[in-house]
């Protein structure tokens, strides 16, 4: 059998995919407390809930990574609204320990990927 992620929207009923996919046999997978979901298992969930084609949300999901990384690596920052910004970040060059000699050795400066999450992201993972 197929497992598909069990989602409810907010009256508790469950989306006409999932309801459609009820009627043909397959089984619901609740998503763990504290599991990381892995790119599949997104491509899973967003295909249930918009009835597309997992061939397609994954092409999309895909699609929308590469953009943010090309538009991130430039030096741009992204934002989306209700949900965060993606942005770059400047580390200084700094000396640190090797921990098995304690010798000193430096750590060059590096660019790093930051993301600050909106408003709306951070209500929703606080039940507010």
């Amino acid at each position: 059998m197929r497992a598909v992620p069990v989602i409810a929207d907010q009256s508790g009923r469950r989306p006409i995919a999932q309801r459609r996919a009820d009627r043909v046999g397959w089984r619901y997978s609740q998503p763990q407390e504290g599991k990381a979901m892995n790119k599949q298992e997104l491509v899973d969930v967003v295909a249930a809930r918009t009835g597309a084609s997992k061939a397609a949300t994954g092409e999309a999901i895909d699609a929308f990574i590469g953009a943010v990384t090309a538009a991130v690596k430039k030096g741009d920052t992204v934002q989306l609204i209700g949900f965060g910004s993606f942005s770059t970040g400047a580390r200084a060059a700094r000396v640190g320990r090797n921990p098995a000699t304690g010798a000193e050795i430096q750590i060059p400066a590096a660019k790093t990927v930051k993301f600050t999450a909106g408003k709306a992201f951070k209500d929703a993972v606080n039940g507010a």
